[in-house]
């Protein structure tokens, strides 16, 4: 039996406001003096103390609702930036009747909070998530035990929000209203074709999934695909999926470290597994990529990116995503790609397109189905905050797309010819 979330959404009955204690009143204050200086939206906050109109209520992005439910809000922001913010929206203490919106706001003017938890008082609390952070590095230990944590929490969960392909990544929507689904097959065409592949091609894809492109590229190019996971989950139940479609002849799926990778092929791709592999690894990763690939052979990625003027600074700060949803994980910009593959392989760029505005409707759907029938989340313990964690997290994202914060594009790269 499905149940359907209202708009407002898995946002708990709030029970009296307490009054703030002397701590939280101080911090609150200083949140708000920033607040006032919102230039492309105005916040209507309602907290203990009553309602008040913070910044530019005639910015395009117009006047959202901030309900604060409980005043340790204010600590958890000031404390733990992004971070306290969507762990406070878990926990039920603030909410809103459009949170993408709200977070659009805060993206778009994000020099009015930015560095609201570097005062001395949150320094315990900002070492804390680094050491988190450094600590779930991408060896191949760490990696597998980065990508259970989030990957293996069951299919019962992503079938909830992900189309019956099972594809956890940008769809690409070829007109408006297109369903999911055939936005996802359309992305995995383009990706196919990204690298002109052929019949009989040993394509090389790292990071099978559920096995969408490594079906796609088999059963619609012909290709013979090697495709290889460290996910246990993911690597049963792709198998299973490519002994039902009678492709075991033409896909190889192993379930290895890219690292551990032999051979050459004449095309390689890779959908969004870049961002897993961490700054630290990202020569390493690209390195492989580039030996795997037989003398003109073709690279393609699809690849989550972010803006290079806040590269630098996302490297050095530990956000929501980064602690509680991809843990390990990083966002490199396109220069960081090129510069590692300069630097690192004789891999040329010949091809960019960014669809990020893709994205976010993929983003926008994938809530949205969430919050339509969420009974696999809220069956398991603690399943009100885990789906409130999910929701946080989609429309964390879908904010950041939004206002091309971040992006996602398709890159080729091609390697010489012998005796180029």
């Amino acid at each position: 039996m499905s149940t359907t979330i209202p708009v407002s959404a898995s946002e708990p009955h709030a029970p009296a406001m307490a009054r703030p204690t002397l701590v939280q009143r101080a911090l609150r204050q200083g949140v708000m003096r920033r607040l006032q200086r919102l230039r492309s939206g105005a916040l209507r906050l309602r907290d203990a103390h009553g309602e008040q109109l913070l910044g530019n209520p005639h910015g395009e992005l117009g006047t959202i609702d901030l309900r604060v439910h409980d005043a340790s809000f204010w600590s958890c922001l000031a404390a733990r930036g992004s971070v306290g913010a969507g762990e406070a929206y878990v926990a039920g203490r603030w909410g809103s009747s459009d949170v993408v919106r709200l977070l659009r706001l805060f993206v778009r003017d994000h020099d009015v909070l930015e560095n609201v938890d570097r005062s001395l008082w949150s320094v315990p609390s900002r070492w804390l998530l680094r050491i988190h952070h450094w600590l779930r590095d991408n060896d191949p230990r760490g990696s597998r035990r980065n990508i259970a944590d989030h990957y293996d929490l069951g299919d019962d969960l992503f079938a909830q929000f992900l189309d019956p392909s099972m594809t956890y990544s940008s769809a690409w929507f070829a007109h408006p209203g297109q369903s999911l689904a055939a936005a996802q097959q359309e992305k995995l065409r383009r990706l196919c074709r990204l690298v002109d592949l052929k019949r009989d091609e040993r394509l090389l894809e790292i990071g099978t999934g559920w096995g969408s492109l490594a079906l796609c590229a088999a059963a619609e190019f012909g290709a013979l695909v090697t495709t290889t996971t460290i996910s246990q989950n993911q690597y049963a139940r792709a198998g299973e999926r490519f002994r039902a479609a009678g492709l075991e002849g033409r896909i190889d799926l192993r379930q290895q470290d890219y690292r551990d990778l032999s051979g050459t092929y004449d095309k390689v791709l890779s959908c969004e597994m870049i961002e897993a592999v961490g700054a630290k690894w990202l020569p390493t990763y690209l390195r492989t990529c580039a030996e795997r690939l037989r003398p003109g052979g073709v690279l393609g990625l699809q690849a989550i990116t972010i803006r290079d003027q806040h590269y630098e600074r996302a490297l050095r700060s530990v956000d929501y995503i980064k602690r509680h949803v991809f843990p390990g994980s990083f966002i490199p910009s396109v220069t960081a790609i090129v510069q590692a593959a300069t630097a690192h392989t004789d891999l040329r760029l010949v091809h960019l397109q960014d669809f990020g505005q893709h994205y976010a409707t993929t983003l926008q759907t994938w809530r949205s189905l969430l919050r339509a029938n969420p009974a696999p989340f809220v069956a398991r313990d603690g399943g009100a905050q885990l789906l409130r964690a999910w929701d946080f997290y989609f429309a964390y994202c879908e904010a950041g797309f939004r206002e091309r914060h971040v992006g996602v594009a398709h890159l080729r790269f091609e390697r010489p010819a012998a005796g180029a």
